[in-house]
């Protein structure tokens, strides 16, 4: 099936990031963005299975990460308390895997595979 697959990675630890929550969200037309998954990211920091059970439509998703707990648990002080990413899906044939290297004064994204 294709789906929507984060992969977080803490790069100040080079470890991934497990136990990060995240929530998976679709713009609609009257601009609201109502939630179509929320999971936890694994010990491998992914989360496979956000909105497994909707089929993927084209539009506009938004994920948000909330970092400020992971980073709480890590004891660490970070500056950022979520990382939102919105993206656009066009093919709905085509998996969507957006990862997030985070670091406690930063982050990147990209199109993995």
């Amino acid at each position: 099936m294709n789906q929507i697959t984060t992969h977080v990675l803490d790069v100040s630890s080079g470890r991934p990031a497990a136990n990060v929550e995240v929530i998976l969200e679709l713009l609609t037309e009257s601009g609201a963005w109502p939630e179509v998954g929320r999971g936890f990211t694994d010990s491998d920091g992914r989360a496979k299975d956000l909105g497994a059970a909707k089929a993927l439509q084209a539009g506009t998703y938004r994920l948000t990460f909330d970092t400020h707990s992971y980073f709480v648990a890590q004891n660490i002080t970070g500056l950022y308390p979520q990382v939102v990413i919105v993206f656009e899906v066009k093919n709905i044939g085509d998996h969507y895997h957006i990862p997030l290297l985070l670091s406690p004064f930063g982050y990147s994204t990209y199109r993995g595979s």
